[in-house]
């Protein structure tokens, strides 16, 4: 295909801050057709504001006049929609979390295979200049073979106060399915997706219940508070490695942590910023990265990518077996806090 027609099903907040622009700075190779959300007004309006020839607010109706869409409706749907669009023989590119549970991630997987379709997940911390980097150092052995990994996406006070964030029917979670997964995804991602051997995980939602609740990121309401703000993990793998996890919306700290560091036996890296730390020649060496030729926005390259393969000229980055792993990490760490047990692969 010379030019792939793209459909957006879901114009909120983050299509129209990532998808939409990343799409469109693509230029002549991708052209956005058509919009759809629920909310009918709304899809009018981003047709209008981007110029798109179609609205609607019924997904289906967009599959005619697509080639691949991208699904940024709250998580509760995000199978349905994928799944329909594959069985139309569409190529589909799905934001994160890749559902709300790992027996609907194997469901869009076969659907995938079935279709012979491409199925990307926007976990879009992977295509951040800086891991991209990490990635390259970590491949190239300058680390050695990655013994402990922490990752760390905490925010101080930020609830999100809009959209439907804090409902647990459409969103499956809080902080951890809705921010932790991406530092969970890039953590994963820079060790190579180890054999998980077991999950210990706790889940806290005590500071969003207080009645004098202080918020930096809008209003809620703290009686209806029912999802996590915080969670922390410990992660054992079969090869004797392990991940230390902790993500909050809510964290008293005195500022927003976005980390991500990786042991190993040659070496270790954080980062961000990008870091590397060896022990040779007698010395400890810090290196820094001072300038890295990449896209400062991630959703460039993460557009791109899944352009490219569409087109079959690439494989996507984030792939549908790897995404399905991080959502059963965080099924482990929800019934481990459930349950008071460690939770066993």
């Amino acid at each position: 295909m010379d030019k792939l027609r793209i459909g957006i099903i879901g114009v909120g907040g983050i299509a129209v801050s990532r998808h939409l622009p990343s799409f469109l700075a693509l230029g002549n190779d991708v052209d956005v057709t058509a919009v759809c959300d629920v909310n009918a007004e709304r899809a009018k309006t981003v047709a209008r504001d981007y110029q798109i020839p179609y609205h609607t607010d019924d997904y289906h109706k967009i599959f005619d006049k697509v080639d691949a869409v991208t699904i940024c409706t709250p998580n509760k749907f995000h199978a349905e929609i994928a799944i329909a669009a594959l069985e139309a023989g569409k190529h589909v590119l799905c934001e994160k979390p890749m559902a709300m549970t790992t027996a609907e991630c194997k469901a869009m997987i076969e659907a995938s295979e079935k279709a012979d379709k491409v199925l990307m997940i926007a976990y879009h911390y992977r295509h951040t200049k800086e891991a991209v980097a990490a990635k390259r150092f970590i491949n190239a052995g300058e680390i050695g073979r990655p013994l402990v990994s922490r990752a760390q996406a905490i925010r101080r006070r930020k609830v999100p106060g809009w959209g439907v964030f804090t409902n647990k029917d459409l969103q499956g979670g809080g902080s951890l399915i809705d921010f932790g997964c991406h530092f969970l995804d890039l953590a994963l991602h820079l060790m190579d997706f180890p054999e998980i051997a077991e999950v210990s995980g706790a889940t806290y939602n005590e500071l969003s219940r207080q009645d004098d609740v202080v918020n930096q990121w809008g209003k809620f309401d703290p009686t209806t508070f029912e999802v996590d703000d915080h969670a922390t993990a410990y992660i054992k793998f079969k090869d004797g490695a392990t991940l230390l996890f902790e993500t909050s919306w809510a964290a008293n700290l005195a500022d927003d942590q976005e980390t991500v560091t990786v042991s190993g036996t040659k070496g270790g890296l954080d980062v961000y910023p990008l870091k590397l730390y060896q022990a040779k020649y007698g010395m400890l060496l810090d290196q820094e990265a001072y300038w890295i030729s990449d896209d400062e926005n991630p959703g460039l390259p993460q557009a791109y990518n899944f352009l490219e393969s569409c087109r079959g000229n690439q494989q996507p980055l984030v792939k549908p077996e790897e995404a399905m792993i991080v959502s059963k990490v965080i099924e482990a760490i929800y019934e481990s806090s459930e349950t008071g047990k460690s939770i066993r692969f």
